[in-house]
């Protein structure tokens, strides 16, 4: 997750922080100058802590991956806080829908091609989720993105992104609250819905 509030890189050089690309970030844990206990992702070129979870974020992650393993048909599969690959960036969302089966994944992160769905559980990272992640995946065409909304109780769908823009962006947001039912969309198709109150602590 991004912070709220701005977060410096931890890596730089003495003039100043600099960017890192993806295969230099792979290259640094392939050393072993960074690790997993490090807690960090790749954002935009920079290492970015990432933020402590709370009771209901992680009670949240537990509620829709469960609900999506049951939905999900075969040939996807659902990954909990696993890393993906995107041109500038490797985070680690909270929920990805990817091609395949886990094996597909032994030797490489899932791309933006071999993503369906990714889902972020949100309470004091909102505003980054709203705005840093989303720009993130609207510029790699990951095709959904869901932020679960815990501070407003609702879920927030992202669709049609514009790819490596300018501005980069969804251009199709909505909205389900509680008493709503949401679609689990994968390749186009509703693979299943789920009552939002279902996917909320």
């Amino acid at each position: 997750m991004i912070a709220t509030q701005p977060q410096l890189p931890l890596l730089g050089t003495m003039a100043g922080f600099r960017r890192f690309s993806v295969p230099e970030y792979h290259r640094l844990t392939e050393i072993g100058v960074l690790t997993e206990d490090d807690n960090l992702e790749l954002i935009e070129g920079y290492l970015v802590l990432k933020m402590a979870r709370n009771p209901p974020h992680d009670c949240s992650i537990q509620l829709v991956s469960g609900a999506c393993n049951a939905a999900t048909p075969a040939g996807w599969c659902v990954r909990i806080q696993c890393a993906i690959t995107l041109p500038d960036s490797e985070p680690e969302p909270d929920i990805t829908v990817a091609r395949g089966t886990a094996r597909n994944y032994a030797a490489h992160h899932p791309s933006p091609s071999e993503i369906g769905t990714l889902v972020e559980v949100a309470d004091s990272t909102l505003l980054g989720d709203r705005a840093d992640k989303a720009r993130i995946y609207a510029r790699a065409n990951i095709p959904i993105y869901w932020i679960v909304n815990l501070i407003d109780r609702q879920i927030e769908v992202h669709e049609q992104p514009s790819g490596p823009t300018t501005a980069p962006a969804y251009a199709k947001t909505t909205t389900y609250r509680l008493g709503d039912a949401i679609p689990f969309v994968l390749d186009g198709t509703v693979v299943a819905t789920f009552a939002v109150q279902d996917l909320l602590p």
